[in-house]
């Protein structure tokens, strides 16, 4: 039975299940009520509350300025929204980073007052200390390496691993978390065969965002799913509607019926 099949709500082990017998899946993110319930009843199983709300949905530069308390908001009406589709939360950027302390308090934040299931946080081995308590704590963790958005002002926006110096790195970071107990693991902007390579060399899932088609999943910001996005695009982004033009749309013909005085018409009155 495919994801896309399952009635029952998705958990982790199907997650990892998925892993085993080959079988690739797609996580999207979601950042609001409506959408998670669209997306839900198409069957995506993993909804990522994403610290790309940032850009995507408030209007900030960069991830960087997201906080805690914005994360929760839209978490939790993702969360009402999703009944099936398993949830994960951002740990947003310096939320976990300055002590392990933090990042216990952040992420038992996001399950209490948001409900997802999981958290996700950027960084391999730095990390593996935090992602350890909290697995022990009963918080399924999700890691995420490779470009690391938090960290765009050191990495700035550019492919990772190309050198094999930092193949070697990414390579130690994600078996590092996958012993330390993320049961699955984001790999962003990496070559396609430093993506297929850190996919063989970890039990748990990887899912790619430009990193190839050996990953074991697939994740997309919704956004550019649904051809909402302006600017430049990454290379990796695929727009498979193009809802902008169609909100254009509909809003000018809306604005010329009022013009014209077609709307209201009759049959929208009391």
């Amino acid at each position: 039975m495919s994801l896309a099949s399952q009635q029952r709500p998705i958990t982790i082990q199907d997650i990892q299940g998925y892993k085993a017998r080959g079988e690739r899946f797609v996580m999207l993110t979601a950042y609001d009520h409506p959408t998670a319930q669209i997306l839900d009843q198409a069957g995506v199983g993993l909804l990522l509350v994403g610290d790309s709300l940032g850009d995507n949905v408030l209007g900030y530069p960069s991830t960087v300025p997201v906080t805690l308390d914005e994360m929760i908001h839209h978490a939790a009406a993702v969360r009402r929204g999703a009944h099936r589709a398993l949830v994960i939360g951002d740990l947003p950027f310096m939320s976990y980073q300055v002590s392990p302390e933090d990042g216990m308090r952040a992420a038992g934040r996001l399950l209490k007052e948001a409900g997802v299931t999981a958290v996700k946080l950027e960084g391999g081995r730095r990390c593996a200390e935090l992602v350890a308590r909290l697995v022990d704590a009963g918080i399924p963790v999700m890691g995420h390496i490779g470009l690391t958005p938090q960290s765009v002002n050191v990495l700035g926006y550019r492919v990772q691993g190309r050198e094999t110096s930092g193949a070697d790195r990414l390579l130690d970071d994600a078996v590092a978390l996958a012993e330390a107990g993320a049961f699955s693991i984001v790999v962003e902007a990496v070559p396609a065969e430093l993506g297929q390579r850190i996919t063989g060399a970890v039990d748990v899932p990887t899912i790619g965002i430009g990193a190839g088609p050996h990953t074991d999943g697939q994740v997309l910001v919704i956004n550019d799913v649904l051809g909402l996005s302006t600017g430049p695009h990454p290379r990796f982004a695929k727009a498979y509607a193009d809802l902008r033009s169609v909100i254009t749309d509909a809003v000018k013909s809306l604005s010329a019926e009022v013009a014209s005085g077609d709307y209201p018409g009759p049959e929208h009155s009391y």
